[in-house]
């Protein structure tokens, strides 16, 4: 989860890499450091805290300027974040530097056996012991650099992106990756590595995606990849669709306000050339090549986790509902671990913003090596979920930036009610006439969410109500409980403030225990099949001296009296209400972080693409 920027070209590095830091700072930012290699010399400085604070050192010690150097920004796995904790690590002689996403899982034996060899170790992170692994094949070798990279490498057990620079190599910048996301920016007379596409917008669009198990060696003019192995390959260059504008802030305060307020154009991306009114029909060219397996599936698994399982319990609704094909919904940290029960007739949707999410990942693999078909649902192009599966639809949301998510959120659940209207054309459980209603139904969307977000400052106004309290409940029924958890998870996530999500039924049976007058309680409580039921709901908690909020439909007022604040959104059809009762829930607990003075976009303890397990 931490980011690497590294260049090797005729720019000056400093500005470079920390720029390229900043871009990277969702990855993780607990601490920082560069190391460059200037006059013959390799100069590291490392921080705890986050880049800026690594700024304000190098601009008090002057650090000298180089056209090569690596950065890295860390979210803490072993050991606390502190200076000597930081990346980059070097060997005892201080010659070469190591910056490394992963984790070794096998850093005890090698630190060990290097310690009984007389190393002496200065952190106490897993990433050292493979600085000094790098160091002693080299001795007892008298290999090359790279090749001393790539021999200790077939020694690691777990998952790492590294890059490296030496002193004594000044033309040469080393990448490998093994299960941490890792690709080359291609320039001319210049090139990069990075852990994702952030750092390298402004300066290239061409990019080559590292897999597991290779390693580069790249110089100023080209590069050359091998697999660990030593087999040398041939890589495809690709080319970027994002743009500079779309990973800056745009005058918002936020990146996290940025991109609530992106939904409706992220929707209408998420909708273009596959919505297509005019035919009645939906067009997922991703899945053209499946769409026979799906259609005649037996059994449908979502696998995801965080917000990304969350949409995954609206797609299981929206799946099952309009096609009958019975859907199950997992944590992918705990599939593979449960030894699932699959057949070759499942097919197994992986759903993944970055698309670098490792447990996601390792789920696909899991129902790959079981027989199953793997669809991905992800964001990000190139990613390794999106190459690694048989198909798969991207969402098409642009970056985000903000760790927690929103704008992926709802194109997570666009893409999977699409997929429903298409599976339900497929396979006749849907009528012309109904099919051309709820199509019509899709594409008024985004001018829905318009019209939500211009209550921002409505929402923004109930926030200081509420800004004091220490816990909130979150309740919904049908479609509106994979909500009532998602709104929930954003308020714990960037306010930190304790919420719990439920299906409105089962406060019942314990959380009403739970509250008191201190205690907002906030129902999604749209006229919709359970509007009766969620209604009665409201009713017990008012009984019990409970604070209501109650989100519910433009034109119901039945719910004003008894309710302390009412937020209110268009009418939609039944199944398309979770794209708009979220947004409300999204913005309250942007305004509640920011009243409390939290950080919104990189909150404590968290990165935005979780890459380790």
């Amino acid at each position: 989860m931490c980011g690497i920027v590294a260049y090797i070209g005729d720019q000056k590095v400093n500005d470079l890499l920390l720029t390229g830091l900043k871009r990277l700072e969702y990855r993780g930012y607990d601490s920082a450091g560069l190391a460059v290699v200037a006059d013959d010399k390799l100069h590291v400085k490392k921080k705890e805290g986050k880049v800026d604070e690594l700024v304000e050192a190098i601009e008090t010690d002057h650090q000298p300027e180089s056209t090569l150097g690596i950065a890295h920004t860390r979210w803490a796995t072993h050991g606390n974040p502190s200076d000597v904790n930081a990346h980059p690590h070097t060997n005892a002689a201080g010659d070469f530097a190591l910056v490394h996403n992963g984790i070794i899982e096998n850093y005890d034996v090698l630190r060990k056996n290097l310690e009984e060899k007389g190393y002496e170790f200065k952190s106490e992170t897993d990433t050292e012991a493979l600085v000094h692994l790098i160091d002693d094949v080299r001795k007892e070798t008298d290999l090359s650099l790279p090749e001393a990279v790539r021999q200790a490498l077939t020694q690691v057990v777990g998952t790492y992106g590294i890059a490296v620079v030496s002193a004594n190599d000044p033309d040469l910048l080393i990448a490998a990756r093994k299960g941490s996301p890792l690709l080359l920016g291609v320039g001319e007379g210049e090139n990069f590595v990075a852990s994702d596409a952030a750092p390298l917008v402004e300066h290239t669009r061409k990019v080559v995606y590292l897999n597991d198990g290779e390693i580069a060696t790249v110089r100023r003019d080209g590069f050359d990849v091998k697999t660990i192995g030593d087999e040398e390959l041939e890589k495809e260059i690709h080319e970027l669709e994002w743009d500079l504008g779309q990973i800056e802030k745009g005058g918002y305060e936020h990146f996290m306000l940025k991109e609530i307020m992106e939904q409706p154009n992220a929707l209408e991306e998420c909708m273009r050339g596959r919505l297509l009114l005019e035919d009645n029909t939906v067009h997922l060219g991703g899945l053209t090549d499946v769409m026979d397996e799906l259609r005649e599936a037996e059994r449908i698994i979502l696998v995801a986790c965080g917000t990304s399982w969350h949409s995954a319990l609206v797609g299981e609704y929206l799946i099952e509902y309009f096609t009958r094909i019975p859907v199950e919904v997992e944590y992918a940290s705990e599939f593979r671990y449960r030894h699932p029960i699959l057949h070759e007739d499942d097919m197994v949707i992986a759903i993944s913003q970055s698309g670098e999410t490792a447990d996601t990942l390792a789920a696909v693999r899991e129902a790959q090596d079981r027989g199953a078909t793997a669809l991905g649902v992800v964001n990000v192009v190139g990613s390794s979920i999106a190459r690694e599966t048989d198909a798969g639809v991207y969402l098409h949301a642009g970056p985000e930036i903000g760790v927690a998510s929103t704008k992926a959120f709802t194109g997570q659940v666009m893409v999977l009610t699409l997929l429903a209207m298409k599976l339900s054309e497929e396979r006749g459980t849907l009528s012309k006439e109904k099919r051309a209603e709820c199509l019509q139904a899709i594409a008024d969307l985004p001018d829905k969410v318009r019209r939500e977000l211009e209550r921002d400052e409505e929402i923004a106004e109930m926030s200081k109500v509420y800004r004091y309290a220490d816990n909130f409940l979150y309740l919904g029924r049908g479609y509106n409980f994979p909500v009532a958890l998602e709104g929930a998870l954003k308020l714990k996530e960037i306010s930190y403030v304790h919420a719990e999500g439920y299906p409105a039924a089962e406060m019942k049976h314990g959380p009403i225990a739970l509250v008191t007058r201190f205690m907002p309680v906030i129902f999604i409580a749209m006229k919709d099949s359970t509007y009766d039921k969620v209604k009665s709901n409201i009713e017990e908690v008012i009984a019990r001296d409970g604070s209501v909020i109650a989100i519910t439909d433009a034109d119901n007022h039945e719910l004003d009296d008894m309710c302390e604040y009412v937020m209110r959104v268009p009418e939609t059809m039944e199944f398309l209400l979770p794209l708009l009762t979220v947004v409300p829930l999204q913005l309250l607990s942007y305004h509640m972080a920011v009243l409390r003075g939290c950080d919104v976009d990189q909150p404590r303890n968290l990165a935005k693409s979780v890459t380790v397990e």
